[in-house]
């Protein structure tokens, strides 16, 4: 199990589109990809007049690969409002226990 930071930046001008999939998208984050991943927290990244300009979470998954799918398949990547995922491996200290309120299911350990 591994933790990641993940950042998902949008395309300029997707407000429409953004909000069509607003719904889908928080389903996929509450569900963790349908269990692919567990989301610890997220939020919108905006910009410093609040228009949005992407989202990010800290993830916790079995693998990279995992984590890549999980953000390569949130309706906003697949609907082309998503322009680049970045994913950020977090060291081994980071403190997910601190984290209180997870955003979906923990990860099924194997």
């Amino acid at each position: 199990m591994a933790y990641f930071l993940m950042r998902s930046m949008h395309n300029s001008g997707m407000e429409a589109l953004r909000e069509k999939h607003r719904p889908q998208h928080r389903e996929w984050v509450s569900s963790g990809g349908d269990g692919l991943v567990s989301v610890l927290i997220g939020s919108a990244l905006t910009d410093s007049a609040g228009a949005a300009q992407g989202n990010f979470g800290i993830i916790e998954a079995h693998s990279e690969t995992d984590a890549r799918r999980f953000a390569e398949g949130d309706p906003y990547a697949k609907a082309a409002v998503v322009r680049e995922i970045e994913l950020t491996p977090l060291p081994d200290t980071f403190q997910a226990q601190r984290i209180t309120e997870p955003m979906s299911p923990p990860l099924r350990r194997t």
